[in-house]
């Protein structure tokens, strides 16, 4: 039996700003089902490697493929039309909007489907429905539906923006600090819809710096330090020191 290639790889990738070598021959997999943890310290290259798999960079050497297929990504709306959606950390949400307006902004569903797009008319309860669905789905709970998101806390913001990658994202879902500053409880809430999304057959990256996360979820740690990948393991408490080693260039 054939083994499927993996959702995405990096093969090889080599990217420069200047004299600066951001990214100096990474290679990387990433799994349906599985959640990959990108580590490293501040300037390690994280940063920029997703920033040119979801199209704000491109790459100056190396090939990013999707399911087997090399492709080639030049912007952001080209890494959302190959079904790749990241979370920043901002989390670009428009606070004035519901979670469903939050969800089609930009992707409107609207009929007819023969008239040019600003001069069709929005399906606002079939939004609705499709959004709530996706929430109910992946078991976030919010106090009000039609409420702004500016009402709600940070971790069902977090929540709703995880959420909405969901709904477009057939390959993978990028989550770019996805716990940063929100509390214990608020956090526990994050974590669970990231499992709920690798159960579901997501392909996930996941950086973050809170070890204890990585432990719990990724399936995978790969390790960059100043641009290069120095390192990838199954992170388990056994090998936490090793991670963090290869992470800061310490001895293990």
């Amino acid at each position: 039996m054939t083994t499927p290639p993996p959702v995405l790889a990096i093969r090889r990738a080599e990217k420069r700003f200047g004299a600066v070598h951001a990214l100096k021959s990474v290679s990387l997999e990433a799994h349906r089902g599985q959640v990959l943890a990108l580590l490293g310290d501040n300037g390690a290259g994280k940063s920029t490697l997703v920033k040119c798999i979801s199209g704000v960079h491109a790459l100056d050497e190396g090939e990013i493929l999707l399911d087997g297929e090399a492709v080639a990504i030049h912007s952001p709306a080209a890494a959302r039309r190959f079904g790749i959606e990241t979370v920043y950390q901002d989390l670009a949400l428009f606070d004035t909007l519901t979670p469903a307006q939050n969800f089609y902004c930009g992707r409107e569903i609207a009929f007819p489907s023969w008239l040019p797009q600003g001069l069709r008319l929005l399906k606002g309860r079939a939004m609705d429905r499709q959004a709530a669905a996706v929430l109910d789905r992946l078991k976030v709970k919010l106090p009000r539906f039609d409420a702004p998101v500016a009402l709600m806390s940070g971790g069902q913001r977090q929540a709703i923006a995880v959420a909405r990658a969901t709904v477009f994202a057939r390959k993978v879902v990028i989550l770019d600090e996805p716990t940063a500053a929100l509390g214990v409880r608020e956090s526990r809430k994050v974590l669970d819809l990231v499992a709920q999304l690798r159960a579901e057959g997501n392909a996930v990256i996941l950086i973050t710096h809170n070890m204890e996360h990585v432990i719990e979820l990724a399936d995978r740690a790969v390790v960059l330090r100043q641009g290069r990948k120095v390192g990838e393991l199954k992170p388990t408490r056994a090998n936490q020191q090793e991670l963090v080693s290869m992470i800061v260039g310490a001895e293990a």
